[in-house]
């Protein structure tokens, strides 16, 4: 029934896509964003679904993707920007140089370039990002083409969340057939089974992709307006799944990759030490490196309109706006320092409430005494490690567009990442902003807005965190009254 509504509800955005931030386009997508947070519950409170109906689910987010596939971006989308750089470099000109309003360019533009998006300023993306814009381009210089090589890059990231997923479940099962070997030996004592399940018994976690595939965000901002984002949260799920698998040189390179695509996920850094090996990381910095030898001007690592981006872009901005009136001289870099703070917190903490969050990011649960395996002996890390630091660094950001969240959607599995998901759906409102541009109104978002995008998250936050300090104490009571 979910799904349904989902599909019938995203179907109706992709016919108003046009109309962005109107009613007709925002009402759908809230129904569509409340059936998401219901399906959500179900997903985290069901232990195991069957796999016709995950493949079910699957096929219908793939029928609304390609809804979304199929309408034109708008006129002034990220994506024409990107066809622009990915021009620039075929006719060799360099796209952190080269300013799209300039006269002087004026002959390299086409149809779908000319009214590109901010066309005083040169490029801001990084050039794993540059590189990927030549490619497409090269295979088919199109706006189109640009959207179809997001929703292979989409699709992908389903691929590589189904073997996480798999690995997971085989892991547990390695577990429960450790302990339950134990039991049978006599290594708990009065041979009580503890609560332990059978040993035939899976839980299959695999039905959790659906919370990836069916995120309303996901189809608009990756098939319907085409953002490089996608292949940044792509790169980064390859670094994760890596580090599962202990390969360690992939893990470091799949994440500077992702990195040069975006430099959101540069506040993992913390998550990575001493589970990636020195000589991984200098193979990272050296392929990220060579990535820009080829846009070096006079020496210098070209950094285009990015220090304009950071100094004068800004939307979504409730905290930022905050911290620039209280510490207006270092507010710029305080997201980097609070998404650093949080990895490293999360990572490598002793103890406390997220302790099962650092404890995580060691020696893998299924590992068994004398299995040397390379899965047994894989430095697995919790999706919650990379998902929390990029949302708090997101949260002080000076730019928070709706499309940001899409690096954080594959990491988004488990209840303690609920805040997060509901701030995939609480963010949906800001799209009225592209309405009331096209009405005279400034290009900013109304404070009502913003405080029902926030509030929601930090309801949400508070309501778990008050769950969590609750239940150890309610369990302390009743061991006191069974004593």
């Amino acid at each position: 029934m979910l799904g349904t509504i989902l599909s019938v509800a995203m179907t109706i955005c992709s016919l108003k896509f046009s109309r962005t931030g109107e009613p007709s386009f925002v009402i759908p997508l809230l129904v569509a964003g409340i059936a998401y947070l219901l399906a959500i519950r179900e997903f985290f409170s069901t232990p195991t679904f069957p796999r016709a109906v995950v493949a079910v689910g699957l096929v219908l987010a793939a029928l609304w993707h390609v809804q979304f596939l199929r309408v034109p971006s708008g006129p002034d989308d990220d994506i024409r920007r990107y066809l622009w750089d990915g021009r620039l470099q075929r006719l060799g000109y360099n796209p952190y140089l080269v300013v799209p309003s300039d006269p002087a360019v004026s002959g390299l533009h086409t149809a779908e370039t000319r009214n590109l998006n901010n066309p005083n300023v040169p490029s801001l993306y990084p050039a794993g990002a540059q590189w990927f814009f030549r490619a497409v381009t090269a295979i088919h210089e199109s706006v189109f083409a640009l959207k179809v090589a997001f929703v292979v890059c989409d699709f992908a990231v389903i691929i590589v969340l189904l073997d996480v997923l798999r690995r997971d479940e085989q892991a547990s099962q390695r577990a429960r057939m450790h302990a339950a070997t134990q039991e049978r030996n006599g290594t708990h004592q009065g041979g009580a089974t503890n609560g332990l399940p059978p040993l035939r018994v899976r839980s299959s976690k695999t039905h959790l992709v659906l919370a990836y595939a069916w995120s309303p965000l996901l189809a608009i901002e990756a098939a319907g307006s085409g953002h490089v984002d996608v292949v940044g949260a792509l790169l980064l799920l390859v670094s994760f799944a890596a580090l599962g698998r202990r390969w360690r040189a992939t893990a470091a390179v799949a994440f500077g990759l992702a990195v040069a695509v975006k430099l959101l996920p540069i506040v993992l850094l913390p998550v990575y030490w001493k589970r990636v090996r020195m000589r991984d990381a200098v193979l990272a910095a050296a392929v990220v490196g060579l990535l820009y030898v080829p846009f070096l001007n006079q020496g210098r690592i070209p950094i285009g309109s990015l220090l304009t981006y950071v100094q004068t872009f800004r939307f979504n901005d409730l905290v930022f706006a905050m911290l620039e009136r209280v510490v207006p001289q270092i507010a710029a870099g305080l997201p980097v320092v609070v998404g650093f703070l949080t990895a490293t917190w999360l990572a490598w903490q002793p103890g406390g409430t997220w302790s099962t969050l650092a404890r995580s990011c060691q020696a893998p649960p299924s590992a068994l005494p004398g299995d040397r395996s390379e899965e047994s002996m894989a430095p697995e890390c919790s999706p919650d490690v990379f998902a929390w630091p990029m949302a708090a660094s997101l949260l002080c950001a000076p730019t928070v567009y709706p499309w940001y969240l899409l690096w954080l959607l594959p990491f988004l599995r488990s209840t303690s990442t609920l805040p997060i998901i509901i701030w995939t759906v609480s963010i949906i409102p800001t799209y009225v902003v592209w309405h009331l541009r096209t009405l005279g109104r400034p290009w900013l978002v109304p404070g009502w807005i913003m405080l029902l995008e926030y509030g929601s998250v930090a309801t949400a936050g508070v309501i778990i965190a008050l769950r969590r300090l609750t239940r150890p104490a309610a369990s302390q009571y009743l061991l006191d009254q069974a004593g």
